[in-house]
């Protein structure tokens, strides 16, 4: 198993696999944008009942009913990777929230929803230009003590279908002293982003900004994509495997504070990645949502579990420390990668 993990973790670097264009993220103007992206992300989440994320990425609510909903994003540098693709933590965000809203669209506005699974089947086209995901409700698990609501997701972008997916989310009651609020529904071109009072931040905002100003100092001087040190993992080799350790926070929170759960497929399944050389694409997620993402780090642990010639397995698990002081499992995924064409 030794020899399959990611060279890219280690001083012999083969060539990364062939992508869309790369994104050049260290311009100053580029950089400043991002900043300003950050920004609006933060001043946008002071209405209740969403979270930064959805806010940072301008996630747009095309439509929502019971009939169906579509839910749309631009790739741009804040959120693409240093190949033009939408970081995966933004394109699983994209995929939980079109599911999630299919669910909710029926239901008292603001209810809370968990994720309990979701499966995603990529087609391997790139996530480049704008994204758009389309779901559907399918009714509720039946027999179960607790509420399950099942819901399915298809996203395309430019060039064509990216990904299908479905999803269970149980409806839960909010955590004691919070308040949730409807989640707010908008759409493209028509949010100027809301002045902050005397420019005066919180003390989570001031976090969220502080973790972007250091990413943006390492895009600065090493160059490469904002979102892979904002949003992503820097995992390195394990035998037969990969770990890495994500300090958590708002910037990657949900709106019960938790680590929000399209961010938390997205980091897994980049420690799977890590697994593996780039000659590996990655094709499936099945990943299982065990217990809330809390505390001030999570460790991501992903073991090769089988490796052909032409497919690969990989097993990954998340753990915290819980209020308890001991650790526990967060989460845990099974990703699927097809060994590229030559």
């Amino acid at each position: 198993m030794a020899a399959c993990y990611n060279p890219a973790m280690n001083k012999h670097q083969t060539a990364a696999a062939p992508g869309p264009a790369t994104v050049t993220a260290s311009t100053p103007d580029t950089l400043a944008a991002i900043r300003a992206q950050v920004m609006r992300g933060i001043a946008l989440n002071r209405e209740p009942g969403y979270h930064f994320a959805g806010n940072f990425l301008d996630l747009s609510y095309d439509h929502v009913g019971t009939d169906y909903t579509a839910l749309s994003v631009d790739v741009a540098p804040h959120c693409a990777e240093a190949d033009g693709q939408l970081n995966l933590s933004g394109f699983a965000i994209l995929a939980d929230l079109v599911m999630a809203a299919a669910v909710r669209a029926g239901l008292p506005p603001h209810t809370r929803l968990a994720t309990v699974t979701m499966n995603l089947q990529l087609t391997g086209a790139p996530r480049t230009g704008r994204l758009e995901g389309r779901g559907a409700m399918h009714g509720f698990v039946q027999g179960a003590a607790g509420r399950q609501g099942v819901s399915t997701v298809n996203i395309s972008g430019d060039a064509g279908p990216i990904c299908t997916g479905t999803a269970t989310f149980m409806i839960l009651k909010p955590p004691k002293g919070v308040e949730l609020h409807p989640v707010p529904h908008r759409r493209r071109g028509g949010n100027p982003t809301p002045e902050i009072p005397g420019g005066k931040l919180r003390p989570d905002e001031k976090k969220v900004l502080a973790t972007a100003d250091a990413a943006l100092a390492q895009v600065r001087a090493h160059g490469g994509s904002f979102i892979a040190r904002f949003w992503g993992v820097q995992a390195k080799h394990a035998a037969g495997g990969a770990q890495s350790t994500v300090t958590n926070g708002p910037h990657i929170g949900n709106r019960v504070g938790h680590v929000q759960g399209g961010i938390l497929l997205g980091l897994a399944a980049e420690n799977a990645i890590a697994a593996l050389t780039p000659h590996w694409a990655l094709t499936a997620i099945s990943a299982w949502y065990i217990s809330p993402g809390e505390g001030s780090s999570l460790k991501i642990r992903s073991r090769v579990v089988h490796h052909g010639r032409l497919v690969a397995v990989v097993r990954t698990e998340v753990t915290c420390k819980g209020h308890d002081g001991r650790r526990r499992k967060v989460f845990e995924v099974m990703t699927t990668h097809a060994y590229r064409a030559e």
